[in-house]
């Protein structure tokens, strides 16, 4: 019988990576029935769909997350993008740094080709290989913290809170942004303004609206703690939306164009084939035979987890794989701030250096970089990272 349940878990693993390169809603739903079939009945099965498509929060979740991309789509059509690149007043390797990494809080589809131009107008004589590794690795860093990015749905599978992981992730993202300027940033010699000009407002109005829902989001967390939490959400995505519109004085007729360049469909599927892969992997036998198969805290966290998310380029999926099978083998309760802070961390690394990582391959396209470049560039910052994350575990994964 285990056999049976290892090869289904295995296959829905497969399809996973497979069509996780398509389609990444589709591939968690395919991975999850698959899962199923193997050891649960149909009954079950349709129980379980009805559940997670039928619960408050994960259809708030998802809700709030397919608004957030029509608000980075709403903002490059308004041109309050452009009035960033314009406004930044900054010696070369902070504007490249900064404004990629400003751009990065947008979850946009292709987003590393809008912070492309700007590395490409801060650097223009600096080596594509370098200019590669600012636009990814920069690109991510405020993302590894950011509220409304991969950390707001994957803590909330975690029942972790979401500030709470903020705080503990906050030394990795400073070892990212150490890291980043060593073996990046101090390599680049040109060094001048990039800008003599700063319009305030016209600066202030863009980050404004992207700050916004963050803001407004821990706010209501803080004031009505007892009021379901995704609500808070959608209320702080919703305001930052209006705010898109109104401030890059965008139309009703406006919003149909924007609806199908960004697809905000594709994120909201995404978040419901996460929370039903999730709900039938607990359900499932596979949870316990794994578990019986009694993987070492420190081998599941780090590296497992890294080699997930270097193998998928996601967050979202490795994590979702991760965490049902740390919560049969050692219990929901050994999911500590901590624990979660150093599989997201971990994962996360493996995500910002995998070749199938969509940033990383338009970039290398955008700047005509190679492959081997880009991994001579990061190899020493990733690699530190992940030892880090070792050691770390080796004293509280114990």
């Amino acid at each position: 019988m285990n056999i049976l349940i290892w090869t289904g878990f295995f296959l829905a693993m497969a399809l996973l990576l497979i069509i996780a390169r398509k389609n990444l809603w589709l591939a968690l739903t395919v991975a999850a029935y698959t899962i199923g079939i193997f050891s649960l009945s149909l009954t079950s099965l349709w129980q379980l769909t009805v559940k997670t498509l039928t619960e408050p929060s994960t259809i708030l979740l998802a809700i709030s997350v397919g608004i957030i991309p029509i608000i980075g789509g709403a903002m490059e059509y308004g041109g309050l993008l452009d009035d960033i690149v314009n406004n930044l007043k900054m010696k070369r390797r902070s504007f490249m740094a900064f404004s990629s990494a400003l751009i990065g809080l947008l979850p946009l589809p292709g987003g590393a080709l809008l912070s492309a131009p700007l590395i490409e107008r801060g650097g223009a004589k600096i080596p594509p290989r370098s200019k590669t590794a600012v636009n990814v690795w920069y690109r991510h860093v405020f993302l590894l913290i950011y509220p409304l990015g991969a950390l707001l749905v994957t803590s909330s599978m975690a029942k972790i809170n979401l500030y709470t992981a903020i705080l503990y992730l906050i030394p990795g993202f400073l070892l990212m942004v150490i890291l980043g300027y060593l073996f990046v940033l101090r390599k680049i010699d040109d060094n001048r303004p990039i800008s003599e000009h700063q319009n305030n407002r016209k600066l202030a109005v863009p980050i404004l609206v992207i700050l916004s829902a963050p803001v407004i989001h821990l706010s209501l967390m803080t004031v009505f703690p007892d009021i379901i939490q995704e609500l808070h959400l959608l209320t702080g995505v919703m305001i930052s939306l209006i705010l898109a519109f109104v401030l890059g004085h965008i139309g009703r007729e406006d919003l149909r164009p924007i609806l199908i360049k960004m697809k905000p469909w594709n994120f909201a599927l995404i978040i419901l084939g996460m929370f039903l892969f999730l709900n039938i992997f607990q359900a499932s036998k596979t949870s316990q035979v794994i578990a019986d198969a009694s993987f070492s805290k420190l081998f599941i966290v780090i590296v497992v987890g890294f080699l997930l998310g270097f193998a998928t380029g996601r967050v979202q999926v490795p994590i979702s794989i991760l965490l049902p099978i740390y919560f049969v083998q050692f219990g929901a309760k050994e999911m500590t701030p901590m624990v979660f802070a150093l599989m997201f961390f971990v994962v996360y690394q493996g995500y910002v250096i995998s070749p199938v990582h969509p940033c990383v391959s338009v970039s290398l396209e955008y700047f005509q970089s190679g492959l081997k470049d880009y991994f001579k560039s990061l190899a020493f910052p990733t690699a530190i990272s992940v030892g880090m994350a070792w050691i770390t575990g080796l004293f509280l994964l114990q």
